[in-house]
């Protein structure tokens, strides 16, 4: 056995993905050992763990992201190592830090690699010093209107003014021309002002129709391989709902190099654990842009499973105790295509508003090449205190066109009684032609649910 061997674990999380961990590691012969709020009390993720510890008051600031609550449970139940999941505080490299300084793995990378990839221009540094490619841009805020035209010109046009202390998509205007670069400039300086407290704003290329596709990773800090990439671009608001793998926007070629570029830039940064590389890919011109990476699981590595044949949630447990990556690059050779979709307890008639209570009736789709990650029982109360995130429904199939088919068949066999999902939406999104087609892209879903959706 490796030094770093542990056999008990504390999963610092909670809902369908402590599930996930605390079965990927009894399947190690690991303990486990949850941690619950109070309005978690009788989640599923404490009955099925060896022992649960209550950690505090339901609000997560109290509870889920109490770093010295969460490791004083570790230590008060002899775990030797932390999972964080996704969310809370998986990408918190003080978190993490403090892990180490209590004598506790922790499930991801180190601190320091959590730090550098999750600052967003240091990362786009990092990833440019590796030779792949970032969505081009102006390094610093623009200073007047003539500097924005020379900009605009080098950048190519359309170009996105973008709030330099914006976020979650505000504070950004398109500007197709000249003619409305110097009229949007002002607008969007004084509306980054009164937003934001700050007026500065850069330009970025924009790419209109862009596809979402990223690269699942795999590190051991001495060598990275990829398990190819997965299609994101089926987003509200910024958030994912539907994810496959692969992606059907991506050929051969351009599967290479996206996949080489994530490794390289992984291997740039001596990564260790599971983690992934988001890209944006321009349809025109095939050309694909780093954005960010996550230093994590992602919602959506069932899919990434299902075709690779890898149970990602082991690896990430294996690396973390001190082994070396099993796999080579060789080993992995995706088959088939899998497709998943996010259940969400909210109410799509009513602008997706959450929609908590208890779960009177429940049937769960089965068959061949369906799985069901859920936390979700008869009789379960969902809390309004987290994410409406209930179930993540998985299904596999010798091609996308087989894979669309059966997840049409696992949404028909889902029944939750008790409160409003986003079923129904999914039910229809799967029947349009251009997700059939594979043709959409990042703004698909809000124009179809504006233009064209009906509650059922």
């Amino acid at each position: 056995m490796h030094s770093n061997a542990f056999d008990k674990l504390l999963i610092a999380n909670r809902g369908e993905i402590a599930v996930r961990i605390i079965r990927a590691a009894r399947d190690l012969g690991i303990r486990t050992v949850a941690i619950y709020s109070e309005a978690d009390r009788d989640a599923l993720h404490t009955w099925l763990a060896d022992e649960a510890l209550c950690i505090g008051p339901p609000p997560a600031g109290k509870s889920y992201l109490n770093p010295d609550a969460i490791i004083a449970a570790a230590k008060q139940s002899g775990a030797q190592a932390i999972h964080p999941g996704y969310g809370f505080l998986a990408e918190s490299a003080e978190f993490a830090k403090k892990c180490a300084e209590a004598g506790l793995i922790f499930v991801g990378p180190l601190a320091e690699s959590i730090a550098s990839m999750g600052d967003k221009a240091l990362a786009r540094r990092t990833a440019e010093l590796a030779g792949v490619s970032t969505v081009p841009g102006t390094p610093q805020p623009i200073r007047d209107v003539e500097d924005a035209r020379a900009w605009a010109d080098e950048i190519g046009y359309p170009v996105m003014i973008k709030a330099a202390g914006g976020g979650g998509g505000r504070g950004i205007r398109v500007a197709q021309n000249r003619d409305e670069l110097e009229q949007a400039l002002p607008i969007a300086q004084y509306e980054a002002q009164a937003a934001f407290g700050n007026k500065a704003v850069y330009l970025e290329k924009f790419i209109p129709h862009a596809r979402h596709v990223e690269v699942q990773i795999l590190g051991d800090g001495r060598q990275c391989i990829h398990l190819f990439e997965r299609e994101c671009s089926i987003q509200r608001k910024r958030q994912k709902v539907v994810e496959e793998a692969l992606s059907p926007c991506i050929d051969d070629e351009q599967r290479s190099q996206i996949t080489l570029a994530a490794v390289r830039l992984a291997n740039a940064v001596a990564y260790r654990g599971a983690g992934t590389l988001e890209f944006l890919v321009d349809p025109e011109t095939k050309a694909f842009y780093f954005i960010e990476m996550n230093t994590r699981i992602q919602v959506e590595h069932p899919v990434t499973e299902l075709v690779c044949g890898v149970d990602l949630v082991q690896e990430q447990i294996r690396v973390a105790a001190g082994a070396s990556l099993r796999l080579r690059q060789e080993d992995v050779r995706p088959q088939g295509w899998a497709i998943e979709c996010r259940i969400n307890a909210e109410n799509p008639s009513q602008n997706f508003m959450p929609h908590p209570g208890q779960v009177q009736r429940l049937r769960l789709p089965g068959g061949p090449w369906v799985r069901v990650d859920t936390a979700l029982y008869e009789g379960y109360t969902i809390p309004p205190f987290y994410d409406s995130l209930i179930a993540k429904v998985i299904v596999w199939g010798e091609t996308r066109e087989e894979a669309i088919r059966r997840m049409r068949r696992a949404l028909y066999e889902l029944h939750i009684e008790g409160v409003s999902t986003t079923k129904s939406m999914l039910e229809q999104l799967f029947v349009n032609p251009c997700f059939a087609s594979g043709q959409y892209h990042t703004n698909f879903l809000e124009r179809w649910l504006d233009a064209e959706y009906r509650q059922a």
